[in-house]
């Protein structure tokens, strides 16, 4: 079964079948409302590497971590970001939530680190980077993520914290 840290519940004002909310709620500090049913339940994220390359350029990056891609678990069930060439897959897994995904991208031949706690919302102007796995997997765990351009520089630095188990993604590295 799959550890995930408890995330209180913030105050949900929106009114009942208004998808935007009212005008109250779009102005508070919990912004829109898909965030706020996103934050009401607890959520966890794992980041997985892995070696394939499906553009050339990519073998010039560290054999074994070429690609990285993100497993978002809720109690409904997993989420995978996945940011291909051109384009964002993301897609809702029909497999049980107790379903152990780490392990099975372990299986597989994947590095796998988590659970980390997904990011609040920035407070800031958002950095301007083009859009790739790494980068897409910085913006999952939200404004203090670490710094890095190539999945093989995430690797090392969330391997690291999670070795330190410090408390630096906000809400920090779950232990696990």
């Amino acid at each position: 079964m799959i550890h995930v840290p408890t995330v209180p519940a913030p105050d949900l004002i929106a009114a009942t079948g208004n998808r935007g909310g009212d005008r109250r709620s779009r102005a508070g500090p919990a912004g829109a409302g898909h965030r706020r049913a996103a934050d009401s339940r607890p959520q966890a994220l794992w980041i997985a590497f892995g070696g394939g390359a499906d553009q050339g350029w990519a073998r010039l990056l560290r054999p074994g971590f070429r690609h990285c891609f993100a497993g978002l678990w809720d109690e409904a069930g997993w989420t995978v970001l996945d940011p291909l060439s051109g384009r964002l897959l993301v897609t809702r897994l029909a497999v049980d939530p107790g379903f152990d995904l780490p392990g099975f991208w372990r299986r597989a031949g994947c590095r796998v680190l988590g659970p980390f706690v997904p990011g609040a919302p920035a407070r800031r102007l958002p950095e301007v980077v083009p859009l790739s796995c790494v980068s897409m997997c910085r913006a999952v765990l939200g404004p203090r993520a670490p710094f890095a351009l190539t999945p093989y520089g995430l690797f090392q630095r969330l391997d690291k914290l999670s070795q330190q188990k410090e408390n630096v993604l906000d809400e920090g590295v779950v232990a696990g």
